[in-house]
Parts: C-alpha cells; structure tokens; sequence
C-alpha cells in the first residue's frame, strides 16, 4: 500500500480500534456487536464524513448515561472530535427489535421509519447490508447480511408497486400542472423532491439493489445496469432546471417522460 494513502487510513483505523470496545462495554454484558455505518460503512466517505457507529446487545447498562462506561466513551468521543474526526454518537439498538423489523422489510410489509436525521426515512435494510462490521460476538450482524445478500422479491415487489403508484399519479394529474402555472414554489419544492425520490426508488427496487437512503443516490444510481437513458444527466437537470421563465414547465416535462422511460423499462 503506499505510504501516503496509508496514512490518510490510519487515523480511522485508530479511531474504529479505540472506540469499538467502549461502545461495545455499553452493552449490559459489556459485549455489544458494533458497526460503522453511514458513507463509511458504504465505503463512499469523503472530507465532509462523520462516523456513524451503531450498537447492537440484547440490553444496555441500567441508567447508562450515569454509569462510568458511558462516561468514557462521552470523553473518548470529545478526544477525538477535538482532532477534527466527528463522530454522530451511537445508535444504541436491541437485537429483537431489529430482528422484528427485518423480518418485517423481507416480507415487503415495512415502511422506511421517520427520524429528524433522515429525509426520506430509514431504510433497515440498506443500513443492515452495507455497514462495517466491527466486531460481531453472536454472529448476528454477518447472519443479517446473509439474509441480505439476495435482495428480497416480496420487497422489490412492494417497493415498485409503491412508489409507481406516486409517479403515476403526479404524472397525470392536473393539480401539478396548475402549479406550474401559478409558480406556486413551495408546492413545486415538495413535489420534485417527491417525485425524485419515488423514481429513485424505482430504479433501485428495479435493479435489485438497496436504496441507498439519504446520500450519494445520484452516483450509486449511474452504477446500476437498468436505467432510463441518460438518467443521471437528466435527473440533474431535473433537480436544476435553471431560472429561465420555462423552467419550471420543462421540469415537469421531463419528469413526466422519466416516468413513462421507467414504465417501458419495467414492461420490458
């Protein structure tokens, strides 16, 4: 490996290795599984990236924010954030509680749940199938994985039905086009937001892959094998469509046809 991009992966190392076994001790056992989420778990962290560690135990220390275990991963938590390494806390989890929910995803029955940290929701199984693995004392963490290898066909089958049900609706609906008119820009906010977000959805349930949830969609969407033509240059320029007295009439536009591109791809 060379020296300078194993320098650059060396306070990571550090941070997962010093960090792991605190989190870990929050676990009423002092032994909870651990993971690192987020761009990082996905392996798409930038500059901009924090750490999203999660936790996993059957139960956590009674009064746990006055014990001296959390107490030092709080202090351990500032050490490093005072190098300029952010960390997002940790997500504290029960083992049944996702093992009910992900039995519920492979179904095709559950919805994302809503969070203040989220836009479009949390997607467990995009969460489940893609973080890091830190350590793993019942196997649990690597059996979900399994579980996940093969994206689930009642899930595609829910998600697809879903979410063309939005984009058919919007597509043809008149409302939309009144504001457009009007230039009614709060409303237009939401629905292209909406709207996006249900085409991504189909692109990714389509292709068999996990949505990616809140971030880099646009570049996780150009990898897939079935897509629109041109659907990432044209999403951009849906999501930009410029400031010109016809932009908001073409954006809807060629939403409409990003819809009608999608039907022809899934009767195909």
């Amino acid at each position: 490996m060379p020296v300078a991009l194993a320098d650059a992966m060396a306070p990571e190392a550090e941070l997962i290795a010093a960090m792991a076994p605190l989190i870990a001790d929050l676990a009423e056992d002092g032994a909870g599984a651990v993971a690192l989420a987020g761009s990082r778990g996905k392996g798409r962290s930038d500059r901009q990236s924090d750490y999203d560690f999660r936790v996993y135990a059957h139960a956590y220390r009674q009064d746990l924010k006055e014990t001296r275990q959390w107490h030092r991963f709080e202090a351990a938590m500032a050490e490093w954030q005072s190098q300029g390494l952010r960390m997002d806390g940790v997500w504290m989890r029960s083992y049944a509680g996702v093992e009910s929910d992900l039995g519920a995803w492979l179904s095709g029955t559950a919805i994302p749940k809503s969070f203040e940290w989220t836009i479009w929701g949390y997607h467990l199984p995009t969460d489940l199938s893609s973080q890091q693995i830190v350590s793993d004392p019942e196997g649990r963490l690597a059996g979900w994985k399994d579980q996940l290898a093969c994206y689930p066909e009642p899930l595609r089958n829910s998600v697809l039905k879903q979410y063309r049900e939005i984009l058919n609706y919007w597509a043809a609906d008149y409302h939309y086009e009144s504001k457009v008119d009007r230039r009614d820009l709060v409303f237009l906010v939401g629905i292209t937001g909406k709207l996006a977000n249900a085409i991504l959805q189909v692109v990714f349930a389509l292709n068999r892959a996990y949505y990616p949830g809140d971030g880099w969609n646009l570049p996780m969407a150009a990898e897939l094998e079935l897509l629109p033509p041109d659907f990432t240059s044209r999403m951009a320029a849906i999501l930009e469509p410029g400031r010109d007295p016809d932009a908001l009439h073409r954006q809807r536009t060629e939403l409409i046809a990003m819809i009608a591109d999608l039907e022809v791809l899934i009767a195909a």
